[in-house]
This record gives C-alpha cells, sequence and structure tokens, in this order.
C-alpha cells in the first residue's frame, strides 16, 4: 500500500458500532462495517473488537495476511499511531490469565505437554487436547448436536462389527496404497476440512499441509481455512490438494473462489450438501453463553436469547441455504474438476447423485454436529449393499465419522469404500504440529499393517465384505428405499 495514513486510536474508538466498525490487525486499520454479515465466523466475534486492537483474538483464527487478501484496499484506512494508546477494557474478550472457569482460551505450552513419542494411538491426542488445548477449542472440536448421540454412535458402530480372518495367506510384502480420483495416497485416508484449526495450533491447514504430503496423503482444504489456500499449495506445489466448498449466499464469491481453485491447481471439489442448518451444539453454546460473550465497547457481559451464542452458532451464517440438485449442473459449468458430494446419508440421494453423473460421495453426517440422529456413518455403506449396489462401479465412494482405528479403515474398505476421512483426530494431533500430524498417520498406517496381515491381505485390493460380520448391525439397515410406515397417514382430524 503505497500511503500511510496514521490513525490516534481516540479516532478509532469512535468507530465502535455495527453500522460504523473499525478494526486494527497487526496496526492495520480496517472498516468492516460491510464485511461483518460475509464473516464465516459471524458478525459478533466482529463486534466484540470493533474500535479496538483485534489483532489478539484475529490471530487465533486466520493468518496475518488473510484481511489483505479478503477485504478489497477500499476498506484499509490507515496505520495505527503507535504513539497513541488504547485504554484498558474491563475484560479483554481473549483474556488469557489463568486455565480456569474464567478463562477459556488458555493454552499450556510444549513442555506442559506429554512427549510425542508417548502418543500410541489416537485416543491419546484427544486426552492431551481435552486437558492441553484451551477449553473453548476443546469445546468446539469435540462437542456435536444435541445429546451427541450421532457422534457417539459413529464410532460405536464400528466396534460391532467383526473381522473373519484367513489364514496361512502370503503377508510377508505389504501395499497400502491406493489411488483417489486417480492420485496415488499412501494410506487411504484423507484429512477432512475442518474450521477454525488456528485454535489449537498457529499454523493450522498449513501444518497439516506438510504433514499430508510428507506421509503421502491428501488434505481437503476448507472454504473457512484459517490460511489463504493460495498459501497452504504454495508450500507444497506439486501435491495435490482437494477443495471443501460451502457456496454463499452470495454465488459471484462462490465462482471466485472456484476460479482460485482452477488456477491453483486443485484436484477435486468437495461440495458440503449437509449444511442448510446447524446443529445445536450445547458444550460450544454453554461454554460461550457463560464465560465468553463481552460487550466490546462497555466491558460488560452482553446479553444473550435463549438460544445461546457459541462458535457454532455463528459460524456459516453466509451458506447458501437454497442450494439444490440443480445448481449441481452451476458448479460443473465452473471447473474441470471432479466434483464429489460431501454429506450423503441415504441411499436415495446417493441414487440422485449417479443421474447426475457426480464422481464421487462422501458418506457423512457431519461428524454428528449438525443433525444429531442421522444414521451412524459406516451403517450407510451397508445401506448402499443393500439399495443400490451399482454405485460403487460407478463412482467412488467415501465414508467419514468415528474412525479412530486402522482396522476402522480396513473395515470401511472391506464394505466398499474408497478411502476414508478423518477430522477431530486430525485437530487433536495438530495440538503438536504437523509432527504431530505425522505421526497419526504412522499411527493408523502401523494399525492397519497388522489387521491386514492377521486378516490375510497384502494389499487393499483384497478387500471385500467376506472378511467382515456385520450380523451385530444389519438389522438397524433399512432394505428399502421406502419407509415402512409411508402407507400410513394420519387421520384428518374433525
Amino acid at each position: 500500500m503505497e500511503f500511510v495514513r496514521l490513525i490516534s486510536t481516540a479516532e478509532i474508538a469512535k468507530h465502535n458500532k455495527p453500522d460504523d466498525c473499525w478494526i486494527v490487525v497487526e496496526d492495520e486499520v480496517w472498516d468492516v462495517t460491510e464485511f461483518q454479515a460475509e464473516h464465516p465466523g459471524g458478525a459478533a466475534l466482529i463486534l466484540q473488537c470493533a474500535g479496538h486492537d483485534a489483532t489478539k483474538a484475529y490471530a487465533q483464527y486466520h493468518s496475518p495476511g488473510l484481511i489483505r487478501s479478503t477485504l478489497p484496499l477500499s476498506c484499509f484506512i490507515g496505520n495505527l499511531d503507535r504513539s497513541t494508546t488504547f485504554p484498558t477494557w474491563t475484560q479483554e474478550p481473549h483474556s488469557n490469565a489463568s486455565r480456569d472457569a474464567s478463562n477459556p482460551t488458555q493454552v499450556l505450552s510444549d513442555s506442559e505437554k506429554p512427549p510425542l513419542h508417548s502418543i500410541i494411538n489416537s485416543y491419546d491426542f484427544e486426552q492431551v487436547a481435552a486437558s492441553t488445548a484451551s477449553k473453548k477449542t476443546y469445546a468446539f472440536y469435540s462437542t456435536a448436536a444435541t445429546d451427541c448421540w450421532t457422534r457417539d454412535m459413529n464410532e460405536s458402530m464400528y466396534k460391532r462389527i467383526w473381522f473373519r480372518p484367513r489364514v496361512l495367506r502370503d503377508v510377508a510384502h505389504l501395499d497400502t496404497s491406493i489411488k483417489i480420483l486417480g492420485h496415488k495416497v499412501n494410506v487411504p485416508l484423507f484429512i477432512c476440512p475442518t474450521g477454525l484449526a488456528k485454535m489449537i495450533h498457529p499454523e493450522a491447514e498449513m501444518a497439516l499441509g506438510r504433514a499430508a504430503k510428507s506421509r503421502g496423503i491428501i488434505e481437503i482444504l476448507s472454504t473457512v481455512a484459517s490460511y489463504p489456500i493460495e498459501d497452504i499449495v504454495a508450500q507444497s506445489p506439486d501435491h495435490p490438494f482437494f477443495l471443501q466448498l460451502y457456496v454463499n449466499r452470495d454465488r459471484s464469491k462462490t465462482e471466485q473462489l472456484i476460479a482460485k481453485a482452477n488456477k491453483l491447481g486443485l484436484k477435486a471439489v468437495f461440495l458440503t450438501v449437509d449444511a442448510a442448518g446447524r446443529g445445536k451444539r450445547e458444550s460450544d453454546e454453554r461454554l460461550v453463553v457463560d464465560e465468553i460473550v463481552i460487550n466490546p465497547v462497555t466491558g460488560e457481559r452482553a446479553n444473550t436469547d435463549k438460544k445461546g451464542g457459541g462458535l457454532t452458532r455463528m459460524m456459516g451464517s453466509y451458506i447458501d441455504q437454497s442450494l439444490v440438485w440443480k445448481d449441481v449442473a452451476w458448479i460443473r459449468s465452473l471447473t474441470d474438476m471432479p466434483i464429489v458430494l460431501k454429506g450423503i446419508t441415504t441411499a436415495a440421494d446417493a441414487k440422485l447423485a449417479m443421474q447426475h453423473r457426480i464422481d464421487g460421495i462422501l458418506l457423512s453426517n457431519h461428524g454428528g454436529r449438525n443433525l444429531d440422529y442421522s444414521p451412524p456413518s459406516i451403517l450407510l455403506l451397508l445401506e448402499m449393499h443393500k439399495q443400490c449396489p451399482e454405485i460403487f462401479d460407478q463412482m467412488e465412494v467415501y465414508v467419514d465419522g468415528g474412525i479412530r482405528r486402522g482396522g476402522d479403515i480396513v473395515k470401511a474398505l472391506c464394505l466398499g469404500a474408497t478411502a476414508v476421512g478423518i477430522g477431530r483426530s486430525f485437530l487433536y494431533a495438530l495440538n503438536y504440529g504437523s509432527e504431530g500430524a505425522e505421526h497419526l498417520v504412522e499411527i493408523l498406517k502401523d494399525e492397519m499393517e497388522s489387521v491386514m496381515k492377521l486378516l490375510g491381505i497384502k494389499d487393499l485390493s483384497e478387500c471385500h465384505p467376506g472378511l467382515v460380520n456385520t450380523a451385530d448391525v444389519d438389522h438397524l439397515v433399512p432394505w428399502t428405499e421406502e419407509h415402512p410406515y409411508a402407507k400410513w397417514r394420519p387421520k384428518p382430524r374433525l
């Protein structure tokens, strides 16, 4: 920027209202009045810092340069006059005084975490995150909708599927590699797109991207990534990345994002189709209602309505809730990348995906974070086999949710999945940076290899349904698309 106008703190402080909102980020003063409604985290997060220095709050979620690549130059007001100072707030929205109930943002130092080599499974990563990450971070990552039943059943259902191992097979040399949309990966898994990864580690998706490259897997970049996707891709220009897409209500912004992905050479679009609404994630809402929501102007606790106001509630206000099947053709007109629908939970919609010539589907209930009591994801694979087995010959089918062990991955592949996605466990592993994510991949790969040898298979092409026993859950899977109560109709009231 060629000009420099110095803005005093007194002048900045005057612009502290929803209809006149300035913030300071890294000594740069920005007018974010018009941007509030588009902010993926919601306007409330911006208003907490209205008329004040937002650098500390901003850095928890975003890379330093993201604001410059997001806002037009016309929103730049000038630079902060460092000879002036802001008044001390009664209570800062992101205080780090001590790790207790009044301080939900503190993160312990690396020296207080167990050494990485002591982590021997994915559960260990979660346990460490629960005790060392900030309360706000762990609440946002771990919570799910309402009773968290789908979240828990995602994992529980894997434990009800048994192996049927074969013996006296040559398993001296194993191969865990596979192709995802034509791209070879060393392990049949990808890093699911997750928002606000910077809450647990400052390098966020940058660190995950490096781990993906070093371990030969794929990262799906979130629409709301903490870093610009061009920065993530730039550090690994020869490695394949996929784009997760939330369609913006302002569809021109979606067109711009896809154009950027095309230019960067991303290899696929994972269109999220299960986010027309947001789940009621109570752990997140309760924490924020009790501890964080502060009036940025007066320093007093802000009033919230009966629905609470967690990070979840503020996220996603920009998502287009009018998205329908015909819009797939519009997205296809914008790119030559393969299109995968993320969030399919019924065979009926899987059949529609085939009719629309979709390249793949991700069977997913959003980690149980949106609609509680939606079916556990591994059961969806069984539903595909019962109602539309032809789908496995026409497109690639992926599954996520509840995968904690290498054995879970093998079970999913035996039931027809091309590969699996993992989200939360990678966020917990990110607590240790890229090395943590790399370590998680190695743990899962080692577990997979152990299971493969004991099952009697040497590569993943030998996975088939005969290697698993699903009798304990088969009765939970509908055999037909028509609901057994479909013919019943309530009698009209007189």
